[in-house]
C-alpha cells in the first residue's frame, strides 16, 4: 500500500491510500497545503488501526462505504463505494492493517 499526495485543480492537496493493485481505498479531505496533507496521513497512520474510528455508511445509491475519523470525530478520509458490505469490511481491514506502514509518495 502507499499514500499518494496530489495537487487539486485549485492548487490545494489531497491524498489517496492505494492498495497494491493501485485501487484507491481511502481518499482524504482537501488540504490547503502539502504539509497539511502530510499531517492528515499521520492521522490516518495513528487512527487507522483502530476499528472504533471507522463508521459504516450507505450512499444514496445504496452502495456501502466507510469513513475514517480522528479521535476528535473529524473525518480524515472516505472510502470508495463498494458492491457489498462484505467488500467494504475487507477495505476497512486493509486500512487497519496497512495504514501505519504504507509508503508516502507525491505527484
Amino acid at each position: 500500500m502507499s499514500y499518494l499526495i496530489s495537487p487539486t485543480t485549485n492548487a490545494k492537496f489531497i491524498f489517496n491510500l492505494k492498495a497494491e493493485n493501485h485501487e484507491v481505498i481511502l481518499t482524504s479531505q482537501v488540504y490547503e497545503q502539502n504539509q497539511s496533507a502530510l499531517a492528515g496521513i499521520t492521522s490516518v497512520q495513528l487512527n487507522g488501526p483502530h476499528a472504533e474510528n471507522f463508521e459504516h455508511k450507505v450512499s444514496t445509491a445504496g452502495e456501502p462505504y466507510f469513513v475514517l475519523k480522528a479521535q476528535n470525530g473529524e473525518v480524515i478520509g472516505k472510502s470508495q463505494m463498494y458492491a457489498s458490505e462484505a467488500a467494504a469490511q475487507v477495505g476497512m481491514a486493509s486500512v487497519q492493517t496497512n495504514a501505519p506502514s504504507a509508503a508516502i509518495a507525491t505527484v
